[in-house]
């Protein structure tokens, strides 16, 4: 989860600081022990720092015939309202206008991310294998999770797709409704959607759809965008597919996921995470052009990570 150093959280520039400094990796234990819940804090401008260096891995081979199919819905374009009337980062809300594409409708699996494991000779996830977040084999239809950023946009890349711009995101969350605060209306609902006080990740698909047939665009995970976050980016935003500030420290996350709070899960709300952290709470999901759209954007060193 995206975490805010701010007063209801302890003092992450004391505590955390110095292992950046140090370039040192973080292990399993240590890295899970640091994790903390998201807050409401509206705010993510100062977040822990990334907890690893560059992964090396070898040429991507491409996908196996067999790979199986992933399902992806036509998302139309079309302008929209984003953001909220709010002196925080989601504001203010402004007019936005998307090219339509395609959003894998499910978020990627354990299953799936094996195989890009495998296929790479990626190193797996830092949480692989470890029962309470739902991460292995044994749980091949959950979500996948502790990816960096850079892992998912390599994940996004050998499939022939990519990840999703914030703005496609919020687009697709709302399903094609202007002013709900959720994926399936105003009023939040344990029943449907994962979110906070929950034992984990569900399999994707666990419950129903928004309007554009997307499942778990609130909960479950929160997910990986292609943007760079800027708190003050919704200001000066481009009304026609806004991509990001052109630099950032961090990148921008979103949906809320099984261990966020009931503030962070909105459509509007936002978060964001140095690119090589990686984070038991959060995953992605992929997206492809139906017209020519926005290429493919390169990781950043401080995007990719690996396990110790």
């Amino acid at each position: 989860m995206a975490i805010a150093a701010n007063p209801v959280h302890w003092n992450f520039q004391e505590n955390v600081m110095g292992f950046h400094s140090r370039k040192t990796i973080l292990s399993p234990i240590l890295l899970a022990g640091l994790i903390l819940s998201c807050s409401q804090a509206e705010s993510p401008d100062s977040l822990v720092p990334p907890a690893s260096t560059v992964q090396e891995t070898s040429p991507l081979a491409p996908p196996p015939e067999d790979f199986p199919d992933t399902e992806m819905a036509e998302i139309p374009g079309g302008e929209f309202i984003m953001g909220a009337d709010s002196e925080s980062d989601r504001g203010p809300a402004h007019k936005v206008l998307v090219d339509g594409f395609q959003m894998d409708r499910y978020e990627v699996t354990n299953a799936q991310y094996k195989i890009f494991c495998d296929e790479t000779e990626r190193a797996l996830p830092i949480f692989w294998g470890i029962e309470e977040f739902h991460c292995g084999p044994d749980f091949p239809d959950h979500p996948v999770v502790g990816v960096s950023w850079g892992d998912a946009n390599a994940y996004a890349e050998w499939i022939g797709k990519r990840l999703p711009t914030e703005a496609e995101w919020e687009y697709a969350a709302r399903g094609g409704v202007e002013g709900w605060s959720f994926s399936f209306g105003d009023e939040l609902d344990p029943e449907k959607a994962n979110y906070w006080k929950s034992d984990g990740t569900k399999p994707v698909g666990s419950y129903s759809p928004n309007g554009y047939g997307l499942y778990d665009m609130t909960g479950n995970v929160v997910e990986w965008t292609s943007d760079y976050y800027g708190g003050d980016y919704y200001k000066n935003s481009p009304r026609e597919n806004p991509r990001g500030p052109e630099k950032g420290k961090f990148r921008v996350i979103r949906g809320g996921g099984w261990h966020s709070g009931p503030g962070c899960v909105s459509v509007t709300h936002r978060q964001a995470l140095p690119g090589g952290w990686l984070d038991f709470n959060v995953g992605f999901r992929c997206v492809s052009d139906t017209t020519p759209g926005p290429d493919s954007v390169e990781a950043d060193p401080d995007d990719i990570a690996i396990t110790p």
